[in-house]
């Protein structure tokens, strides 16, 4: 059902469906369903992820705590691994990262009329309840992977250094210092982009086969029965997916993280 009371079409639908509750104009439109489920997500993590390293215990743990621990464990291991450089932050900003893109990606499991409806049914017109569908999401998180990446090279390497390292590689002489500086400025680039469109293309890719099998309820009896069947096999696979991509945005921000603290 639309806004205004009347049936859509499936192309009306899938248009319903992926578009953002938002306000302002231009380069000032804020998403306000994207920044309600980030925040509330990331509010979740911190205060369970608090609450349960305040209740631990020595002995036998409860199942959350065995679980969170299990969690931290893999990103610590996951850190020494592929970290070479010596900064407590790194650890932290990894189980951040993991968990958090993890649960953003997990709104995708809610059914795509669930939450919707109920916002239409109070008067909110769209709602779209997976953050990282949403660009302007999965590029600020990677524009703060990549301020970070910037920082800690010049805090490693010195300004010198960084400098050097965007002119002086791979080809080490001075006639070649515009195509080194071209060369690396765009690897450079690059990496928060990849970052940012990986996410955003997989999840979107995700939700829109979602919708899709959504279209088949209510058609008929055979449609509706392959429906429930293709959604339940693709709930099943995007587990997965929606796992992978928490686990590659984390390791590429450490690999990326551990490239700025090499000095050469």
């Amino acid at each position: 059902m639309a806004a205004t009371g009347e049936a859509l079409t499936p192309q009306g639908y899938i248009q319903h469906h992926l578009t953002n509750l938002s306000v302002g104009e231009g380069f000032w439109t804020w998403h306000i369903d994207s920044l309600f489920f980030s925040v509330g997500l990331g509010v979740l993590f911190l205060w369970l992820f608090h609450s349960v390293g305040k209740k631990a215990t020595t002995g036998v743990p409860g199942k959350l705590q065995c679980f969170v621990e299990m969690i931290v464990e893999f990103v610590d291991n996951s850190v020494k691994e592929t970290f070479h450089g010596r900064n407590p932050v790194i650890a932290p900003l990894a189980l951040t990262i993991f968990v958090w893109v993890f649960m953003m990606n997990f709104m995708d499991m809610v059914p795509v009329d669930w939450i919707p409806e109920l916002a239409m049914a109070a008067g909110i017109p769209y709602m779209k309840v997976v953050p990282t569908t949403d660009l302007n999401i999965t590029f600020s998180m990677a524009i703060g992977v990549f301020l970070l990446i910037i920082y800690y090279s010049i805090k490693v390497k010195g300004v010198s250094g960084f400098v050097k390292e965007l002119t002086m590689q791979p080809f080490n002489h001075w006639a070649m210092i515009p195509v080194n500086f071209l060369l690396e400025t765009v690897t450079l680039i690059a990496k928060p982009i990849s970052l940012a469109l990986r996410l955003f293309g997989n999840l979107y890719a995700g939700e829109l086969i979602f919708i899709l099998i959504a279209l088949m309820y209510g058609a008929n009896w055979a449609l509706s029965t392959l429906g429930v069947t293709l959604q339940l096999g693709w709930l099943i696979f995007h587990i997965l997916v929606i796992t992978l991509q928490a686990f590659i945005f984390m390791m590429l921000t450490i690999v990326y993280l551990s490239m700025a603290h090499e000095d050469h």
